[in-house]
């Protein structure tokens, strides 16, 4: 089995991870719209939930995506069939196509891959002169694992829990460690805030009233606090 649909479960919708993953992944991508406001042509890595590519498609007139399961390529395809996109059924490593983009979308990908750096090297040719590179990664330092080593619950900060490996992580990045990654690999960063800054366990927010808008609050309060964030997100150039 192709190691990519063994993870499929997660990227289901009764999934366990669902509430935060659709928050997460309906937010981050028009955070990123609004930098670029649109664009000719981009690229985006991995279909993942399926979420993020109506919002990047409304918004260039060449949208392609790369993905290495088959299994979420038939279900994007039933799930948006009238969804004007490439797809291209190739592992990200391997990827061997003529065009350059002005937009390239890596979201949540990093900590996935077997070799970040040289994925973060291989998408330089792919990228137009001038063109953004926008990457989001879970965040190791995040207010919730912070709570998480004071309560004993991980013994590391960038330690991987039943979540990670349940959704197929490698790693865990903080802004310290994907900016070296990406300026290792050639690229300076023009743009950083957080994804989602969460104070409590999902269960106990549950709990409280206004549910739904405490979320959104937290997501918007977020943007100015990326150390402390569930998320990061960065918009990159090249050298």
């Amino acid at each position: 089995m192709n190691k990519l649909d063994m993870v499929i479960s997660e990227y289901q919708p009764n999934a366990a991870t669902a509430i935060e993953n659709d928050l997460i992944l309906h937010w981050y991508p028009k955070r990123i719209v609004q930098r670029f406001k649109r664009c000719d042509s981009l690229l985006e890595l991995g279909l993942g939930h399926g979420f993020t590519a109506s919002t990047f498609n409304a918004v260039t007139t060449q949208h392609t995506i790369v993905e290495g399961s088959g299994v979420l390529i038939d279900m994007f395809k039933k799930a948006e069939p009238e969804l004007k996109v490439e797809l291209i059924q190739s592992y990200f490593e391997t990827l061997d196509i003529a065009t350059k983009f002005d937009v390239i979308v890596m979201g949540f990908i990093l900590e996935h891959v077997d070799d970040p750096a040289f994925v973060l090297k291989h998408y330089r040719q792919f990228l137009k002169p001038g063109g953004k590179f926008y990457i989001a990664v879970p965040n190791a330092k995040s207010m919730n694992r912070r709570m998480g080593i004071e309560l004993g619950m991980i013994d590391d900060i960038y330690s991987l829990n039943a979540n990670d490996l349940a959704l197929g992580h490698q790693r865990q990045y903080c802004r310290d460690t994907l900016r070296q990654e990406l300026e290792q690999q050639g690229y300076k960063i023009t743009h950083e805030e957080g994804i989602y800054l969460k104070p409590l366990p999902l269960h106990v927010l549950k709990t409280l009233d206004r549910f739904e808008e405490n979320l959104q609050a937290m997501l918007q309060v977020g943007i100015d606090f990326p150390d402390l964030c569930v998320g990061l997100l960065v918009e990159a150039e090249l050298l």
